[in-house]
């Protein structure tokens, strides 16, 4: 497996952990839709969160959440979507970003609730 490969699974291991202790009920890990994916599907209160996450060895050239541009984000929003259709939710709908960054020393998680909203 690529090493880039192997760093994604590490960090969506890290955020799913991380979720759970922040008492987030997990539902669905690596949802697909088509050639989209969802990497965490969760339930939150009284939300279903929709959570990308992102990780890398560093920031030097922007944090890992800033990766989830537009083009991203209408991906998420898209299977969001489906998901909502096929399972029959009727849940209030937030997109969250885990962005976590591993190096050697330490390892950071930053979790961005609220990270997005679906436009029009």
């Amino acid at each position: 497996m690529a090493e880039h490969n192997e760093l994604g699974e590490k960090g969506e291991e890290l955020a799913r952990n991380f979720l759970r202790k922040k008492g987030y009920k997990i539902i669905e890990t690596n949802w697909r839709f088509g050639k989209d994916e969802i990497d965490i599907i969760a339930i939150d209160n009284d939300y279903l969160v929709i959570v990308e996450v992102k990780t890398r060895r560093s920031n030097y050239f922007c944090e890992p959440e800033f990766a989830v541009n537009k083009k991203k984000q209408s991906f998420l929003i898209r299977a969001a979507h489906a998901y909502i259709i096929k399972k029959d939710i009727d849940l209030e709908t937030r997109f969250d970003i885990v962005s976590i960054i591993i190096t050697s020393q330490k390892t950071h998680i930053n979790h961005i609730d609220f990270a997005f909203y679906p436009t029009l």
